[in-house]
């Protein structure tokens, strides 16, 4: 029993001094959206949609929960931003070729469409970024346009 005791303890002081590390926040500037905004021009609908589904994780700019405070969470929380930004990142939108940004939202269409994305373990702790099939169909109506305007969709059969 002495053993377990220690160990817990042990383990508890590791806990508490963990808690004063952690990754670093991904908190830009919502400027660094504009490019993206502007050469995509979303509808209003699609902007709110991006807002509460798409920018934590796909943008320089994160709006952390509370418990975003809590090592080893704030480890697991940076993993699924810098993993987003990585596939898809409006802040980082100017220096792409037209066929990279193509070929983003070819990706974009296919995540929404499957219902990979968002992910379920965003939406189990934000139910406003639960897409509803309304709001699936613009995300893709939207996305689509976009390609279009690239000149790089696939032509209609």
């Amino acid at each position: 029993m002495k053993i377990t005791k220690k160990i817990l303890i042990l383990l508890l002081i590791v806990f508490v001094i963990a808690q004063f590390f952690g990754p670093e926040k991904n908190q830009g500037d919502l400027a660094s959206m504009d490019a993206f905004m502007a050469e995509t021009n979303p509808p209003e609908d699609v902007k709110i949609i991006l807002k509460d589904a798409c920018i934590d994780c796909h943008s320089n700019v994160t709006k952390y929960p509370w418990y975003n405070n809590i090592t080893p969470v704030n480890y697991w929380l940076n993993h699924h931003v810098e993993d987003g930004k990585k596939h898809f990142n409006m802040s980082n939108w100017e220096g792409n070729s037209i066929k990279r940004k193509d070929h983003k939202f070819e990706e974009l269409i296919e995540m929404v469409e499957e219902g990979e994305m968002p992910l379920n373990s965003y939406t189990w702790a934000h139910s406003e970024a639960k897409l509803s099939e309304a709001q699936i169909k613009s995300v893709i109506d939207w996305a689509k346009l976009v390609r279009v305007k690239y000149g790089l969709a696939p032509k209609p059969e």
